[in-house]
């Protein structure tokens, strides 16, 4: 995605992610003026405040609890040679930043939930001024204390690099508009991402002679996310394969199978962020209740990548342990490998007394 998606006549988010890296508080005050219509003199939390779906909120957490609970990976150790043992092991990452687009409870509970199951130590949020209330709120309810009432790229900037007012994080998670995922991108040199995720996408794959109710109703809702979202739709006539290799060009963040034939193709589909099987199975009940995360690749990065789960919030870190028996046993190779490549002082580790 190109940084020079422009914000206004003069600007590109790439200035504003600059801006915010040089003048910190101040910039972000400056483009949350500029764009959200507040009068802040610095940057601020959000306040908690007005009526949440209380009860549904906490049952979407608790399936996003259990799903990404469950999915905690392994440490491993094993002697991979005698006196040769290593050890892989996963650790939480120590803070990470949350991006909620507005109103977007859900995009917390995705995000903020598999944070805390993982370990996280410090979870951040911004989102913008409108709706930061309900934001505010439903993350009390969820224990995230960390909210600002910040959108945009000056959001991103600020999480990434720091500010006055906020230290930085190591990791950003999220979705959000073109701007959004520009700034994500231009800020990934400096400190790592998820994905780029949205404008929303959907290809609905359906049989002939389906209920075109459904595939309306399909269409429509990942339309309402804004006039950037995109839909499509296969028919799966008497080619099966075409049809597939259809879907599999577009690596859509939502699939959608609706037809026997459409829903015979759910175990083959490589490239989509999340697919849904069957009538009972609308993609915004993923989007809400299912426990499973909706944070997923867009624009063709689910050929590369999948949406979110726990181990996105954690990193390994591998231990490696050799006695001198093992080193013994793997000089030769040390040798010979640090030679060809011309690098005399990896060769002379080999050998210890």
């Amino acid at each position: 995605m190109s940084s020079q998606v422009k914000v206004d006549r003069k600007f590109t988010i790439e200035d504003i992610v600059n801006d915010v890296r040089s003048r910190g508080d101040a910039a972000v005050v400056e483009w949350t003026n500029l764009f959200d219509g507040t009068n802040y003199e610095k940057p601020q939390r959000a306040e908690a405040y007005g009526d949440i779906p209380t009860a549904a909120i906490l049952a979407a957490a608790e399936n996003v609890r259990t799903w990404h609970a469950a999915q905690r990976p392994k440490d491993i150790m094993m002697e991979v040679t005698p006196g040769v043992t290593l050890e892989r092991r996963w650790t939480p990452l120590r803070s990470v930043g949350l991006y909620v687009p507005k109103n977007l409870v859900s995009s917390l509970i995705m995000t903020g939930i598999p944070a805390q199951v993982a370990g996280v130590n410090r979870i951040v949020v911004c989102t913008p001024p409108s709706g930061a209330a309900a934001v505010a709120a439903a993350a009390a309810l969820l224990g995230i204390d960390e909210v600002w009432a910040i959108g945009g790229a000056q959001a991103i900037a600020a999480m990434a690099y720091g500010t006055e007012s906020m230290a930085p994080v190591d990791k950003i998670f999220g979705p959000g508009n073109a701007a959004v995922n520009t700034a994500k991108l231009i800020v990934s040199q400096d400190v790592a991402i998820d994905l780029p995720a949205g404008p929303s996408e959907i290809v609905v794959v359906a049989d002939d002679g389906v209920d075109e109710t459904l595939v309306e109703q399909e269409m429509a809702a990942q339309m309402e996310h804004g006039p950037d979202s995109r839909g499509f739709i296969v028919r799966v006539g008497n080619d099966l394969e075409a049809a597939l290799l259809e879907v599999e060009k577009y690596a859509a963040e939502h699939v959608f199978l609706l037809g026997e034939k459409a829903e015979s193709l759910a175990p083959r589909i490589r490239n989509a962020g999340s697919v849904f099987v069957g009538k009972y199975s609308p993609v915004p009940a993923g989007d809400y209740a299912t426990g499973g995360n909706h944070v997923l690749p867009t624009g063709g990065w689910s050929k590369s990548t999948g949406g979110l789960g726990l181990e996105s919030f954690m990193k390994t870190v591998t231990v490696q342990r050799v006695t001198k028996e093992g080193l013994e046993k793997l000089a030769p190779t040390i040798e010979a490998l640090a030679e060809l490549e011309g690098l005399p002082n990896h060769k002379a580790t080999a050998r210890r007394d």
